[in-house]
């Protein structure tokens, strides 16, 4: 099993709209039992609680499935059970690195390096787009699918 970990920096957007856009595909693909999903923060900020409410907004408006989930931290050990630690941005990759370590394994990545046209993922908690953030959330997963298979 193929097992995909998406960090950003509360995980209360970007990373929990990579995590549900990415479980949506893997389902739509038949691949439910292949690929295992899940989402992490790289700060402390937001432990415990929920999908922020726009970022909910979002999925539902583009009919992603989601369920409720509880913010959480990426720990060392998750470099240890995950095959991809997925950033959204450079800085995301750099905290990263900062809490689990070197990336001997070469794990971590930014989700769009896997597209055609690689760059960050604006955060939307600063940017208020959450379509634009999806749009490239989504273009993202579907990149890294297309990899992974």
């Amino acid at each position: 099993m193929v097992k995909i970990l998406f960090i950003c920096y509360g995980n209360i957007c970007r990373s929990p709209m990579a995590e549900f856009i990415m479980k949506d595909l893997v389902e739509s693909s038949g691949l439910g039992q292949d690929i295992y999903v899940e989402s992490a923060a790289t700060s402390n900020e937001e432990i415990g609680n929920d999908i922020y409410y726009k970022a909910e907004s979002q999925l539902r408006k583009e009919k992603v499935p989601y369920s409720h989930r509880m913010a959480r931290r990426i720990t060392e050990d998750d470099y240890k059970e995950f095959d991809y630690i997925i950033g959204m941005e450079d800085n995301n990759v750099k905290d990263i690195l900062r809490i689990v370590g070197e990336d001997s394994d070469n794990k971590v990545y930014k989700l769009l390096d896997f597209s055609d046209n690689p760059r960050d993922i604006s955060d939307p908690w600063y940017t208020r787009n959450f379509q634009k953030a999806f749009d490239d959330i989504k273009e993202g997963c579907e990149a890294l699918l297309k990899s992974i298979t």
